[in-house]
């Protein structure tokens, strides 16, 4: 019980002062969407950059972890995406965006800030390791599988472009890769410019998952129901259950599997929902699919943090 008041609750009573200021009408949807600009857009970018610049490569960037954390989140994707397919009647391209969800965990709103109260801020290079492959390797799955469906065996020369346009566009990919950089390179920073820096980071998470509890109170449940229910057991059940089998036999240090664990026990990120509305694809059941996973993510998180060792 202490660890569900101590580390998990904190997190998601912040996501809840979001959700009800919406519910009460004492933020507007605009301020949300304002939030959520100012946070994908530039203080996680920045949170990124730093965490990545600074991070020892050659120590945390362990293939076996990473085989290990995509490894789960593509089980996940193809088994939203089939089940999508061939259980729920969908479309290729609506069951694309529903694979979508299955496989983009919340790894920053929520595992960060959760490793980081159960394990502390040292806890957390590991984490860093798994985002910085996050979103690229997200959207790049993400976005080829729904160019291919739309292509539908015509026009597949385009798609390489289309991808690669989209994901390097993306902010998240772009402080990612900055970081990356300034570590190889070795590239000096003006420290005038690295406190700024640093004060934007402050800012990300707390904000940030206010304003996603604002986004979770917009888009309520409206059906579809058994479709939802599956993303969710696919993305907070099947994912991690994978990343423990597969963390066991690849052999991952304590360390390596809390972060891997945690990061996969959570629910779809807010980006399943922003690339199902890039597309126009399944939005209903994507944004919904953040909401209820969220909510179930308390469950999954605490059960996991007391197996864990």
């Amino acid at each position: 019980m202490s660890t569900l008041l101590d580390v998990i609750l904190p997190v998601f009573i912040v996501l809840g002062f979001g959700y009800v200021a919406v519910w009460k009408n004492y933020f507007s949807d605009a301020g949300v969407d304002a939030l959520m600009k100012f946070t994908q857009g530039f203080a996680i970018p920045c949170l990124l950059f730093r965490a990545i610049s600074t991070l020892d490569l050659g120590q945390n960037f362990d293939l076996a972890l990473l085989f290990t954390f995509y490894t789960g989140a593509l089980c996940g994707f193809f088994a939203a995406l089939f089940g999508a397919r061939y259980l729920f009647g969908r479309d290729w391209e609506d069951s694309v965006a529903i694979g979508f969800c299955g496989l983009f965990s919340n790894t920053l709103l929520l595992g960060l800030p959760i490793t980081e109260r159960a394990y502390g801020s040292g806890a957390l290079q590991a984490n860093y390791a798994i985002i910085a492959f996050h979103s690229p390797f997200g959207y790049l799955v993400g976005i080829t599988a729904m160019e291919l469906a739309k292509a539908q065996g015509t026009a597949l020369g385009a798609v390489p472009r289309k991808v690669l346009t989209a994901v390097f566009k993306n902010a998240l990919v772009v402080g990612i890769t900055l970081g990356l950089i300034v570590n190889l390179t070795g590239l000096p920073l003006p420290g005038v410019l690295t406190d700024a820096i640093d004060m934007m980071t402050k800012a990300a998470l707390p904000v940030a998952l206010f304003g996603l509890g604002g986004v979770l109170y917009r888009y309520r449940p409206e059906g579809d129901m058994k479709t939802i229910l599956w993303v969710v057991g696919c993305s907070l059940i099947l994912h991690p259950a994978v990343v423990w089998i597969l963390g066991h036999a690849t052999g991952l240090t304590v360390a390596e599997l809390r972060s891997a664990i945690i990061t996969s026990s959570v629910a779809p990120g807010v980006n399943a929902y922003v690339f199902a509305n890039m597309y126009g694809r399944a939005r209903r059941v994507a944004a919904s699919a953040v909401l209820i996973g969220t909510a179930g993510s308390i469950l999954t998180v605490w059960g996991w943090l007391a197996i864990l060792p």
